[in-house]
């Protein structure tokens, strides 16, 4: 799941054996090539060998968290919705029971950001899904982070994916509206992840590292800053990184921060799991000690599942 695409899943496109990246680690696994014209089982056998975090420490058998920051989830609605269906997504949401230590927010398209803001319950924050790099003014099409402000915006996602890869925004781009955001009083879902060839070639730490360096480069503040690991591979295809896999690359990010930022930041910042969450995953993936919350898109449309997934925090109350 994490190492080749669904066209290698045949028996004819597979060798006995298989050179596996998880982040910078390369090791061999043994692939059954008797059961190769199954997906779902070949993806399974991949996960089940990536055990080690990045720390080297064995898997805990007793759940805790490494950072010292409050839950977060986040909604991303992206492209979707029209004012009924966002009626009925704010209604479910207003009567969802949600734990307490949580903080939620939900980014709606902007055209709905006022309707959300008027009708949803002040328990869920609202974020933007972009904004401009500076103050407004003869930019066409663009959201100045003023703006969003005056519409009640606590927050605005940033980095994300689809704005790096289909729109073209790069990475000092990005840095840049983060670092004026930030500046503004405005939160920060700064997203980073990797490509799936990225991750086969073992490049999944260079990549998020040197996305991580320009938020690092451009913002005053990590006060205010939540960072989002979403690896492209998993948004909106069904495929999500193990427990193990996504439990790696945030332990990895926290010691970045650490080491290129301070040793109180790296505890303080949220380090969020974003990639075909669902109800039914996110308490394994809440479990893993550095995954602080999550960025949701298409189960954030669902409120009773986006419930769900805001309360896996349960997940992470377990004794020591």
């Amino acid at each position: 799941m994490a190492v080749v695409s669904t066209s290698l899943a045949g028996a004819g496109a597979v060798t006995s054996q298989l050179t596996h990246f998880s982040g910078l680690r390369k090791s061999f696994l043994k692939l059954d090539t008797s059961s190769a014209n199954s997906t779902h089982s070949f993806f399974q056998s991949v996960d089940s060998h990536i055990r080690l975090t990045s720390s080297g420490k064995a898997c805990r058998g007793v759940v805790a968290m490494a950072g010292t920051g409050k839950f977060f989830v986040g909604g991303n609605w992206k492209c979707n919705g029209t004012k009924e269906s966002i009626s009925k997504l704010v209604s479910d949401l207003n009567s969802a029971t949600l734990e307490s230590d949580v903080d939620v927010v939900v980014s709606p398209p902007f055209v709905y950001i006022d309707q959300v803001k008027n009708s949803l319950t002040d328990r869920i924050e609202i974020a933007a899904q972009n904004c401009w790099i500076g103050k407004g003014g003869a930019f066409t099409g663009e959201i100045s982070v003023e703006q969003l402000k005056d519409l009640g915006c606590k927050w605005v996602v940033l980095g994300h994916s689809e704005r790096r890869h289909v729109i073209g925004e790069d990475d000092q781009f990005i840095g840049k509206k983060a670092a004026y955001a930030v500046s503004q009083g405005v939160g920060v879902i700064a997203c980073i992840g990797e490509l799936l060839e990225e991750r086969e070639a073992g490049k999944t730490f260079d990549v998020c590292f040197k996305q991580l360096k320009a938020y690092a480069d451009a913002v005053s503040s990590w006060d205010n800053i939540v960072i989002a690991y979403e690896p492209v591979w998993a948004i909106g295809t069904g495929k999500v990184a193990s427990p193990e896999q996504a439990q790696e690359v945030h332990a990895a990010v926290r010691n970045w921060l650490s080491k290129n930022v301070s040793a109180e930041v790296a505890s303080k910042t949220r380090i969020i799991y974003g990639g075909s969450v669902n109800g039914g995953n996110s308490a394994d993936l809440a479990k893993k000690e550095d995954i602080d919350g999550f960025l949701v898109g298409g189960a954030s449309l669902k409120g009773p599942e986006f419930a769900t997934i805001i309360n896996s925090v349960t997940a992470k109350k377990v004794a020591a």
